[in-house]
């Protein structure tokens, strides 16, 4: 695999990415909502007693929960299903370049492009806090970097769907179906499991960390150096078995959700005989 190729695949993946209308659309609406929450937290720290960066910080949680994954599905859905529609995957094959260059320059690409969209918003977040002089800037580049491991994590579950998929609308199709069963079984079918089955903290946390979602809300409450209590016995157990290694426990988690999603994407990518 030269590096030279995958990087030219990897530049044009990212001019196809930076010119899709979506990402445009995720990039500017995510820095609207971050730099909206950051002078609205800010203005009210005050009557509620809460630093302007805590309050921020647990808005932006509950804002990258759902913005996040949709924004990694949606670009990695239509990496490879896209081009395979208009043919230009086709084309491309045709070249004096392997498979493993294609996938990899688009993933590399494509990384780049999601990276970028968000580096907007948490950016303005960054400026707003900092001008107000209230700010911890280790738990704000904790929360980025455990944003960052949930948007490759995503991309990367979107890159799965595309393997699968011959039409972008179909690809598109079902990352937001991916994308409502990680959203909503993550709070609702644990709520539900739980009530229903009654499980032990243990069985609780194991539940939890199956899906990347609640990995990066453990690790993004982690970060703010706020109590785990408020998710309940699973995150008081989590706290108890790994301590001080916890946030590095779940970065690790989230790393190998990465590595596992896009492994399994390229081996299924590298066997269709139609690319």
């Amino acid at each position: 695999m030269e590096l030279s190729l995958l990087w030219t695949i990897a530049m044009r993946e990212l001019r196809e990415s930076l010119r899709n209308k979506w990402l445009v659309f995720y990039a500017v609406g995510f820095a609207a909502l971050a730099f909206a929450l950051s002078q609205a937290s800010l203005a009210s720290a005050g009557y509620s007693g809460l630093g302007g960066f805590g309050r921020t910080a647990a808005s932006l949680i509950n804002a990258l929960l759902l913005f996040v994954p949709l924004l990694g599905l949606s670009v990695g859905a239509n990496a490879i299903a896209a081009d395979r529609e208009k043919g230009s995957l086709a084309y491309l094959m045709a070249q004096p370049v392997n498979r493993a260059e294609i996938f990899f320059g688009k993933a590399v690409g494509s990384g780049v492009a999601v990276t970028a969209a968000l580096a907007v918003g948490f950016g303005l977040a960054a400026i707003a806090l900092a001008t107000s002089g209230d700010g911890e800037a280790s738990a704000f580049i904790a929360l980025t970097l455990f944003t960052l491991l949930l948007a490759l994590a995503s991309l990367g579950l979107g890159f799965l769907i595309s393997t699968f998929t011959r039409k972008g609308a179909t690809a598109t199709g079902a990352a937001l179906l991916c994308w409502l069963g990680l959203v909503f079984f993550g709070d609702l079918g644990i709520v539900g499991i739980t009530l229903s089955l009654r499980p032990t903290p243990s069985t609780l946390l194991a539940m939890l960390l199956i899906n990347p979602l609640q990995i990066f809300k453990l690790g993004a409450i982690y970060s703010l150096r706020a109590t785990l209590d408020t998710l309940g016995a699973a995150g008081q157990y989590a706290a108890y078995q790994f301590g001080e290694a916890l946030p590095f426990v779940l970065a690790s988690l989230l790393v190998a959700w990465i590595a596992l999603s896009f492994g399994i994407a390229f081996i299924l990518f590298n066997r269709k005989s139609d690319a």
